[in-house]
Parts: C-alpha cells; structure tokens; sequence
C-alpha cells in the first residue's frame, strides 16, 4: 500500500521537475533569444562606433600647440625673395631649354638640364607658398632677365657655352646671398622651408655651371662685388 501510495508521489514530483527543467530551457531559450536579438543590434550599434572611430582615426593628428602652415609674420623681404625666386625661374627656364639645342658642350646642356629640373620645382612651390602667404607673384622676368634670354637666342656653339655659364653663374652667385639673408632673419615657417629648397636648387646650379670649366674669373669678382654691401 505504501508502494502504491508512493508512486503517485514520486510521479508528481518527477512531474514538478520535468516542468522546472522545462521552465528553465525555455528561460535559458528566451535568454538566448534574446541575447541573439541583442547580437543582431549591437553590430549595427558597434559598427556606428567602428565607422566613427575610423572617421576620427583618418582626421590628421596636430600635436598640442602645433602652430599653423604659414604661422609667422611676412616681412618685406620675405616678399622680395619669393619674387626674386619666381623671376628666376621664369628666365632660367627658358635658358635651359635653349642650351640643349645652342650648346656645344655637353656639360653645359647638362647644366641646363639642371635648371630646369631645379626651377620647375621651386616654381610650384614658389607659387603654392606665395599664395597661402597672400604675395602677389609677376607673370614674367624683369627686363634685365629678358634681355639675357635674348642673347642667348642669339648665340650659338662656343660663344653660347661661355654666355650661358657666367650669365647663371652670376645670377645664382647674388641669389645665393640673398637666400642666406632671408633664411636668417624670417619668422615664417613656409619661407624658411622655401629658402632651404632654393638654398639647395642654387648650390646645385652653382656647381653644374662650375663643372663646364668655363666660369671666368671676372664673373666671381662681379658677385663678390654685388654682395660685399651685406657683408657686416
């Protein structure tokens, strides 16, 4: 009797359980449930994250009080340099151009090469400095440089090489001057970037044109007499 009293007890309690445990998978099934639900909005939320945090990652990083291109004053020197440079470029160009059809010597046609190289990169960045620094630039060398490209269309041969290299050697000689004054004394950080390029265009230049073996001895002594009155 006892036994079969028992066994409905042991049912229902077997019952209790079987429903527990069912309540519990369920739970744990709504969990997941909604758990998956969750997973399906977090990537949608943590992408939003990823996609901004990419965005901010591709902004440029300045560094705490780093100053701004261009930071400094322009003096009127500054000014005159970048014009100087830009007129420079605007003869020189054309000279080199005419020394690989009028030269004779191929170290002057390679000096010219120089010079066109040099000056079509210090032209862009002459122009790009001058108009973040709001310096008008002039559209063509001045009347003296004109001259110089006129004679050098004239000359031929020997006569050219000798004209072409103390013509430059001259002008790159009290540029050079110049260069050191500016980089010197400036406060503003695109002209001392642009007057360590030119420094080094017209080292090179200077040395190319040295090269040929025809620098006569009066051009060095007519640049040693331009640029004595800076000397202190």
């Amino acid at each position: 009797m006892s036994d079969h009293r028992g066994a409905p007890a042991k049912a229902r309690a077997r019952t209790a359980l079987i429903v527990i445990a069912a309540a519990i998978v369920l739970g744990g099934g709504s969990v997941v449930v909604l758990n998956s639900a969750n997973a399906g909005q977090n990537p949608y939320d943590m992408g939003g994250m990823a996609m901004g945090s990419a965005a901010e990652a591709a902004q440029p990083a300045q560094a705490p009080g780093a100053a701004a291109p261009g930071a400094g004053p322009v003096t009127e020197i500054d000014k005159v340099f970048l014009v100087k440079v830009r007129q420079a470029g605007l003869w020189e160009m054309p000279a080199g151009e005419l020394a690989q059809t009028h030269a004779s010597s191929d170290a002057v046609k390679r000096a010219g090469q120089h010079l066109l190289d040099g000056h079509s990169h210090l032209d862009q960045l002459v122009r790009e400095d001058a108009a973040i620094l709001g310096v008008q630039l002039p559209d063509q060398a001045s009347a003296e440089q004109q001259g110089w490209v006129r004679q050098l269309t004239d000359a031929q041969g020997l006569a050219f090489d000798k004209l072409f290299v103390n013509l430059l050697r001259a002008s790159h000689g009290k540029i050079f001057a110049t260069i050191a004054e500016v980089r010197a004394s400036t406060q503003n950080d695109l002209i001392r970037r642009h007057a360590r390029q030119a420094n080094q265009t017209v080292m090179d230049h200077m040395e190319v044109l040295e090269d040929t073996g025809l620098v006569d001895r009066a051009t060095l002594e007519d640049v040693a007499a331009a640029v004595a009155p800076a000397k202190k």
